[in-house]
């Protein structure tokens, strides 16, 4: 799908805040509400916006921790590697899970409400998952930024 320079400028708008209604939006971009809703639905159907979601300040919703994960496993066969995506895709406490290169194989994204709720999880991880060789757990101490959003250059070029 090729987007177009309206197209941008509404991806990053919506990134940015996606409550904004149609006409909110339109004040931004040159074109009317009902362009900008069919353009959105059109985002949506193609699968360049994939959920609208709501970001939580994690200090007014108990202060859950954060972990980052290298997770290595023993092979790499494909059938185990899927295996475990998708236990990893279907664990809630997992908000966001790479697939590397480098010393670890996956880095995982981790909260949970203390380090006995980690550790519990991280027990499941490894019993359910056989290939699962080792993990390193790093745990942050402070949220200095976090987000999704990918910058989207106006002009495809730049």
């Amino acid at each position: 799908m090729q987007l177009d320079a309206f197209d941008r400028t509404l991806l990053n708008l919506v990134q940015e805040d996606c409550s904004r209604t149609a006409e909110q939006l339109a004040e931004r971009v040159a074109l009317s509400p009902s362009a900008i809703q069919r353009r959105l639905r059109r985002l949506r159907e193609e699968g360049v916006i994939t959920r609208d979601i709501a970001v939580v300040d994690p200090r007014k919703a108990g202060r859950p921790t954060f972990f980052i994960v290298g997770l290595h496993v023993e092979r790499e066969q494909p059938k185990l590697l899927a295996e475990l995506r998708r236990w990893l895709a279907a664990e809630p406490h997992i908000q966001q899970a790479f697939y590397v290169t480098g010393e670890a194989d996956f880095v995982l994204v981790i909260t949970a409400p203390d380090t006995e709720a980690y550790d519990g999880l991280m027990a499941r991880l490894v019993t359910e998952n056989v290939n699962v060789k080792r993990f390193t757990t790093n745990v942050a101490l402070g949220i200095i930024k976090r987000g999704l959003t990918i910058p989207i250059p106006e002009r495809p070029d730049a």
